[in-house]
């Protein structure tokens, strides 16, 4: 995330929280969301050339096989599309008045795409078989933001934008058999019966979130639903000394949320 787009969402933040404690006689009143929806990881293109979804995407020549430049040691994947997947959550919110609500939150998001050697096959069997993977990403969201409904009441349809920070807690893995890029030697890591372990990376990394939706209750001011879209920020350290063929692992993309919310 840019340095400007970071200090847009600091000072969002910063102010809605302002706004939030100013009116200390409005009313508080807490909610509960509870739903999930879908989760789009940034594309490739988007991605800084040192992330290793880009460098497992496109590759690099292979130093053992330098005498065809079409051995590279990319790996067969649709991009980012094949990691797009669920997710689910939970938030606790706090509303001041009809204007502002802060909330605190955690999600979940998991998927595993099995991938192949897209220019390089086993040649010892007859046919050839394929050299095949499996790359896993996992993240865990811990959010707090601040909700601003510019107009509109509880019970009303309320509009509303947002903003706020996200710890990312994350697992990248790799496992399966792969290939030396200095001998050309075939090796597994992490399959039953192999005795080197599945590359992990893993960690927590700190960025910003921002978000819109809309507010629809049900009948009342009690129960109700949010319909909200959320982006997140954040990178990740894979490293390249931990067996990874890059550095980073950019953790960002866009959520389409749907939650059922109860006020209390």
């Amino acid at each position: 995330m840019s340095r400007r787009v970071l200090r847009v969402l600091v000072s969002v933040f910063l102010l809605s929280s302002a706004a939030a404690v100013a009116p200390a006689s409005a009313q508080t009143v807490h909610s509960l969301n509870i739903g999930g929806g879908w989760f789009f990881p940034r594309g490739i293109d988007s991605r800084p050339s040192d992330d290793v979804f880009v460098r497992n995407f496109y590759g690099e020549l292979v130093p053992a096989f330098d005498f065809d430049p079409n051995y590279t040691d990319a790996l067969l994947f649709q991009g980012m599309e094949d990691f797009r997947s669920g997710t689910f959550f939970g938030e606790w919110n706090i509303s001041f008045g009809h204007r502002v609500e802060v909330g605190a939150g955690v999600g979940f998001y998991n998927k595993t795409v099995p991938t192949v050697y897209r220019d390089i096959v086993n040649g010892l069997f007859d046919p050839p078989h394929e050299i095949a993977q499996e790359i896993g990403l996992r993240i865990v969201p811990v959010t707090g933001v601040v909700r601003f409904m510019p107009f509109g009441r509880a019970g009303d349809i309320q509009p509303y934008v947002g903003a706020g920070i996200a710890a990312l807690n994350y697992r990248y893995s790799e496992k399966g058999e792969f290939v030396d890029v200095q001998t050309g030697n075939i090796f597994c890591a992490g399959t039953p019966g192999c005795q080197t372990p599945a590359y992990v990376a893993s960690g927590t990394a700190v960025g910003g979130v921002w978000l819109i939706g809309v507010k629809l209750p049900f009948g009342g001011d009690i129960y109700g639903m949010n319909v909200e879209y959320r982006r997140q920020y954040g990178t990740g350290k894979a490293g390249i000394e931990n067996g990874f063929v890059a550095d980073k692992i950019d953790l960002g993309g866009g959520s389409l949320l749907f939650s059922f919310t109860v006020r209390f």
